[in-house]
């Protein structure tokens, strides 16, 4: 194939459509019903979604992926390459992804808008603040942090003590320095001083409950249900106990609306909301999910990372909390990534080498293993083709595949947009054909420490789990306080079924170790922390924001 431009470059020389007339000629919406933040993006009302709640849903796609290595998969192109590929079969399809964070954007992995000539635009908009929602949640946040000193400075009547204060502030950047630190120094003018710390933005509970609530009521309520601290007593104290809940459902309240843009073939595209997959649950705002069910015939949607993570956190959080049933999935992968995980070195991967492809395979092949048989979604496996993939190497995993009767897929979509994912559409509409029954990892009624148990035996395939006799005895208060029929949240490495982000492959036998647990009571799950993972990343030695500037009156270095 011919090489393909800069990601940048191409989208900066699309020609995009006035988002009022694609929303208008695709989704069948009137400008009365848009909030236009410039010409090519725009909210979609939350009163005219409701109109639609009676309309049937279509058929929604979960795109999955291997464990993710440095070699790429391309889960995102494949999102947007299957959405065109469908609208080219003469499908309606929308398709529904998370907001790109600017702690990756400036960090390690740049903009994160798709790639190649499946992306979704404008890009630079997209990756650099869009419409500024995950500003307000950034705000809403650091609003209940400033209320919670606040309380105690002016007296402490609800008796917090502030050494059992669990609610952190918040920024959207990688900023190692922040995640511990002390606050009120400078004396009595300045509050109490106490040890505190910084996650970023898609860490926060704001963010997961942003992306579950199903209305502004709903996200009222659970924003009130935010336990910030304990009292002296050991008491639970709630945003609403501080009255913090009506300020920040306002703060909310314009991001709420999910936002519409469009891929380089002017199909639609909503792009609302974007917890992390590995400290959170990685999914797009449910409040998008359904409007595209209602809008369209197929729904593609994405979740983080590999399929142990995003996957089973869309299923067992996403699914079980608000009835969505995915009729088909894909898993991404890639030949480079394969080999990678079968022991090839990072610059050998652009050679054939079936020994390692043969050794990597188990990774992709675990990966299907819980898709079709621990959630029971059928799936087609898309091999995201680069130009050094030879016959072979595509013969060996189809064979493979074949004996999970499984699909093979080749796509070409980087380089070709829709064209490129054409066969892989009239595969997944085909097994949107077929019936399925949705599965989760582990039942309502189930101990926490036993939905733990259930996700690292049956997803992870680990041996044991294990915990300090502390977090043990945490999760068993939980548990007693009567959130035990919460789901859980692991956090971990994304790179490993492990918590050892050098153990590739499919391991098993490892153990899986609970080093801290965290009540989200708002988004309704508790989060259990696992290995060396961090809240707050760090920048790498050398930060893709090194490489970003302006320059003749455009941005440049973006990806």
């Amino acid at each position: 194939m011919p090489p393909v431009p800069p990601d940048i470059d191409i989208a900066q020389s699309t020609r995009m459509q006035r988002i009022a007339q694609l929303a208008h000629d695709r989704l069948g919406i009137a400008d009365e019903h848009l909030e236009p933040y410039g010409h090519y993006k725009a909210k979609i009302s939350l009163d005219y979604l409701h109109t639609l709640r009676d309309r049937p849903d279509g058929k929604l796609i979960l795109v999955t992926a291997m464990s993710p290595t440095p070699a790429g998969e391309g889960k995102t192109t494949t999102v947007v390459g299957l959405g065109d590929g469908l609208r080219q079969i003469g499908k309606r399809a929308i398709i529904c992804l998370r907001e790109p964070s600017l702690g990756p954007v400036f960090g390690m992995k740049g903009g994160a808008a798709g790639g190649g000539y499946a992306q979704v635009v404008p890009m630079e908009d997209i990756n650099l603040h869009f419409t500024g929602d995950f500003s307000a949640i950034a705000l809403a946040n650091n609003l209940l942090a400033a209320l919670l000193d606040n309380h105690v400075h002016h007296g402490n009547a609800l008796g917090i003590d502030v050494r059992r204060i669990t609610w952190k502030r918040v920024m959207d950047m990688n900023d190692r320095a922040l995640r511990e630190i002390v606050v009120g120094l400078g004396g009595p003018v300045n509050g109490f001083a106490r040890q505190d710390g910084f996650d970023i933005v898609v860490a926060s509970e704001v963010m997961a409950i942003f992306c579950l609530a199903e209305s502004l009521e709903d996200l009222k309520n659970r924003l009130g249900n935010i336990v910030v601290a304990s009292t002296h007593d050991q008491k639970p104290v709630t945003a609403r106990d501080l009255q913090a809940d009506g300020a920040m459902a306002v703060l909310l309240s314009k991001a709420l609306a999910p936002n519409l843009v469009q891929t380089l073939e002017n199909n639609p595209a909503l792009i609302h909301g974007g917890p992390f997959a590995n400290i959170a649950h990685g999914c797009n705002s449910l409040i998008a999910t359904r409007a595209g069910l209602k809008l369209a015939d197929y729904v593609v949607t994405e979740a983080g990372f590999g399929a142990d993570l995003g996957a089973e956190k869309f299923v067992d959080i996403k699914c079980r909390k608000s009835g969505l049933r995915p009729s088909a999935a894909v898993v991404v992968a890639s030949l480079r990534s394969l080999k990678y995980q079968g022991g090839a070195a990072l610059k050998t991967l652009a050679q054939e080498n079936l020994a390692a492809l043969e050794a990597g395979i188990v990774n992709l092949e675990r990966h299907v293993d819980n898709v079709q048989n621990v959630f029971g979604i059928p799936c087609v496996v898309a091999i995201n083709h680069f130009n050094a993939d030879t016959d072979a190497e595509t013969a060996l995993i189809t064979a493979h595949m074949a004996q999970r009767r499984v699909q093979v897929v080749q796509t070409t979509h980087w380089a070709e947009g829709g064209k490129g994912a054409l066969a892989l559409a009239e595969a997944v509409c085909a097994l949107c054909d077929r019936p399925s029954t949705l599965q989760f990892a582990y039942a309502d009624h189930d101990t926490l420490w036993d939905k733990v148990n259930q996700i690292a035996s049956k997803v992870y395939r680990a041996k044991q789990v294990t915990a300090s006799p502390k977090v043990r005895a945490e999760i068993d208060r939980l548990q007693a306080e009567g959130y035990g029929h919460y789901p859980v949240c692991i956090a971990k490495t994304p790179y490993s079924f492990s918590t050892n982000a050098q153990m590739l492959g499919a391991p098993d036998q490892h153990t899986l170790d609970v080093r801290e647990v965290r009540l989200a009571a708002g988004a309704e799950f508790v989060v259990m922390v696992c290995g060396d993972i961090m809240t707050m990343p760090g920048l790498p030695k050398v930060p893709a924001a090194n490489h970003i500037d302006w320059v003749d009156g455009r941005i440049v270095g973006l990806f």
